[in-house]
């Protein structure tokens, strides 16, 4: 276990450098532990998703395809009255299109064209074609044409002719950018502007200077190429690979602990490192808890892509356990119910008796693209 780094005498004590150095240090280790376990409570969910969640939401499918086949049956059978017969139709292309769209059945598909009007087929490509009119007209809004002879029914070739118009653009912009940063370059600069360059050139070079004299230190303790004994040169060869990957990480607590570690500083050497090299330090851990931040942001948006669900349930891993859990529960009630139903409906009185007090909802107002974004 990495040994704790912090400057340990009293508050009252340290410096405004000292107790931002602390407060950083805390917040890295802080996010370093909560990026672990989120990554490995996001991989206990997948298994959990793949053991439990996948067969319970695959045997609901399947059981609404049993029903659309019984309702199917029913309709052709010649007991039921054409009101009947019109509520088996809407419940038939209501299940049958859930069925194939979400669960991937396509056998239904032929069921679900001899009752509606549209062909699913017909019906795809006309929202791919609906789809596309109004991704051009999102794209058109950001400075983004698409020529009118360009076949706007196939989603994969529109999204790559979009993502090639998007590297377009950000290519003129970094172009505008580079010929921008030229043209300032030209310019004559003020005393205060030269004053402020030098000034950030020698932070850069100081805080450079502060990580690669602790790594240094290290390859000179560790490096494995003059050591005689071959289980020391394997171990050494070992150490040198974490010096190595925390350096390219530009990692400066992952070396700070290696130095710890081994014993190549003691914790009075922190306590008495110098206000301009704590300075450098401070400056590379913010940019380090900055990073990490953006990591664990963007694991949570991946898992809320993936899963559909929204933020403030993927961010929290018991939450989202839970919400797993919720789920497998009522995928499994939901299949044992409809089995209960598909048995029951067998018999045609008493899928005659559920018809009757059936009603086909009303058709809802069709909403503005645009209104379900904001």
């Amino acid at each position: 276990m990495a040994k704790i780094i912090q400057i340990t005498k009293e508050k009252a004590e340290q410096s405004k450098v000292q107790k931002e150095f602390n407060r950083l240090i805390k917040k890295i280790e802080k996010l370093e532990q909560e990026i672990a376990e989120y990554r490995a409570g996001v991989d206990e969910v997948n298994q959990r998703l793949h053991s439990a969640l996948t067969p319970v939401r695959k045997e609901y499918y399947v059981q609404k395809a049993e029903l659309v086949k019984c309702f199917d049956r029913a309709h052709d059978s010649g007991y039921f009255k054409k009101r009947e017969q019109k509520k088996l139709t809407y419940l038939i292309c209501e299940l049958a299109h859930d069925v194939i769209e979400y669960g991937g059945m396509e056998e239904l598909i032929p069921i679900y064209n001899k009752y509606n009007e549209t062909s699913y087929e017909e019906e795809n490509e006309q929202v791919n074609e609906l789809a596309a009119e109004q991704l051009k007209g999102i794209f058109s809004m950001f400075g983004i044409e698409i020529d009118e002879d360009v076949d706007i029914t196939n989603p994969e070739k529109l999204q790559e002719l979009m993502n090639k118009k998007i590297a377009e653009k950000q290519d003129e912009f970094e172009q505008e950018q580079r010929q921008a940063e030229e043209r300032k370059a030209k310019r004559p600069k003020s005393k205060k502007q030269q004053e402020k360059e030098e000034k950030k050139e020698l932070e850069a070079r100081n805080i450079t200077k502060s990580v690669r004299t602790i790594y240094m230190d290290l390859v000179k303790a560790f490096h494995p190429d003059r050591e005689p004994d071959e289980e020391e040169r394997e171990r050494k060869t070992q150490i040198m690979q974490r010096v190595t990957e925390a350096y390219e990480k530009n990692d400066l607590l992952g070396l700070l602990r290696l130095q710890l570690e081994f014993d190549r500083i003691d914790q009075k050497h922190i306590e008495n490192m110098a206000e301009s090299h704590l300075k450098n330090y401070n400056k590379l851990l913010r940019e380090q808890a900055e990073e990490l931040s953006y990591e664990l942001e963007n694991m949570v948006s991946q898992v809320a892509q993936m899963s559909g669900k929204p933020d403030y349930i993927v961010s929290n891993i018991h939450r989202l356990r839970l919400s797993l859990e919720q789920d497998i529960k009522e995928f499994k009630s939901e299949a044992a119910s409809i089995k209960n139903d598909v048995k029951a409906f067998g018999s045609q009185l008493v899928l005659k008796e559920f018809l009757k007090g059936y009603k086909i909802p009303k058709a809802e107002k069709d909403m503005d693209f645009f209104e379900g974004l904001f």
